[in-house]
């Protein structure tokens, strides 16, 4: 197949996309490369992309109109996987307008383009048994997080879930994707899934994420913060888990669920309109994530055993937009597609670990001129 991966040279994006062309599809990969962090990483997975023939990259934005639009006149695309978006929390309390034009402006670009692409003159198309059914094999999958589900404190988190209460313009972003998919779903049969990520981590990882820092900093003998005193609950999710999920919901095309009754006995009932999760439009949302929180001082403990070396820890409250503990219910994804991610964490952080010494030891060569 063709298939277009956004973001492709971020974490997630480099290594789905590297799954994908070993997979034997031709990619084409586009990203805008910003300085979020640090640029010469994103350079450098792409460096692990460009031996695959059958990938191609382009330096686009999603937030420019017309870029994507020519991108989605140049090529057709048989799946779109939306992976790119300006990621980060904390970064969203300074920089709320920087999620707004790529979270929604741009994943608006990406629902124009596949329905300018995929619907003739703007007609309905759905999976089984109506016009334009040679369309059948398209699909959208998008990138959400359990980021969306805010103040929800119901545990483990559920796709069924009310998720009407964000705490961050990052979540409200990520939940304004859902509900955009969604009205795509049903004006234009579009199939579209969103998946919500738990905290991914691992090689090639974003400096900006918590794993990254302490790890870094343990190293360097520098002092790490500890937020709301260490007591906080994550469902760390181990990359490769993470891709595996990706591309067996990739294939899983959804199909209308049946309109009255659809959820009933789940609390999850919307009358005539299937469960949150489906909808009587071709769209799903599934969780993915380890579906085993680890607490945070044993997640510290973790990297401390990897790297051999103690932690020196500032604690420091709770902060803004933060949640104490994420649990994700995974229940519709094994469901539907038979996969369980089940990376420990002890396995997850030794191999992070073994990457990070890895690649900063040959950056740190290059910059002495010791490596050629």
């Amino acid at each position: 197949m063709r298939i277009l991966v956004t973001g492709a040279a971020g974490f997630i994006g480099f290594h789905l996309t590297k799954r994908l062309c070993e997979l034997g599809h031709d990619i084409i990969g586009i990203d805008n490369l910003n300085d979020y962090y640090d640029v010469s990483l994103k350079h450098a997975r792409l460096g692990q992309l460009e031996p695959f023939d059958g990938f191609t990259f382009k330096k686009i934005d999603i937030a420019d109109r017309e870029a994507m639009e020519k991108l989605f006149r140049d090529h057709e695309f048989d799946r779109v996987v939306h992976l790119a978006a300006q990621a980060g929390v904390r970064y969203s309390l300074d920089n709320p307008h920087a999620y707004i034009q790529s979270n929604v402006v741009g994943f608006m670009n990406v629902l124009e383009g596949c329905r300018q692409q995929w619907c003739s003159f703007g007609s309905r198309f759905t999976v089984h048994g109506s016009r334009n059914s040679g369309h059948s094999s398209r699909h959208l999958v998008f990138a959400s997080s359990s980021s969306v589900y805010g103040l929800n404190t119901s545990m483990p988190f559920s796709v069924h879930d009310n998720v009407d209460h964000p705490i961050s313009i990052y979540g409200a972003s990520k939940r304004a994707d859902e509900l955009m998919a969604h009205a795509y779903s049903h004006l234009y049969g579009i199939p579209t899934t969103g998946l919500r990520f738990f905290t991914v981590y691992g090689p090639w990882g974003r400096p900006d994420m918590a794993y990254f820092k302490f790890t870094r900093a343990i190293e360097r003998g520098e002092t790490i913060d500890v937020y709301n005193e260490g007591k906080m609950e994550r469902d760390f999710t181990y990359i490769d888990d993470i891709v595996e999920g990706i591309v067996r919901v990739t294939n899983k095309i959804p199909s209308p669920l049946a309109g009255e009754g659809q959820g009933e006995g789940d609390g999850s009932r919307l009358t005539g309109h299937g469960s949150r999760s489906g909808s009587t439009a071709p769209y799903r949302l599934y969780n993915i994530g380890n579906h085993s929180p680890v607490k945070l001082m044993d997640f510290i403990t973790a990297i401390e055993k990897a790297l051999g070396k103690e932690a020196k820890k500032t604690f420091l409250p709770m902060q803004p937009g933060d949640v104490a503990a994420t649990y994700a219910d995974i229940d519709d994804l094994a469901r539907d597609v038979g996969f369980e991610p089940n990376t420990s964490i002890q396995d997850g952080i030794r191999k992070f670990v073994e990457w990070y010494r890895s690649y900063y030891g040959k950056v740190k060569q290059v910059k002495h001129g010791e490596a050629r």
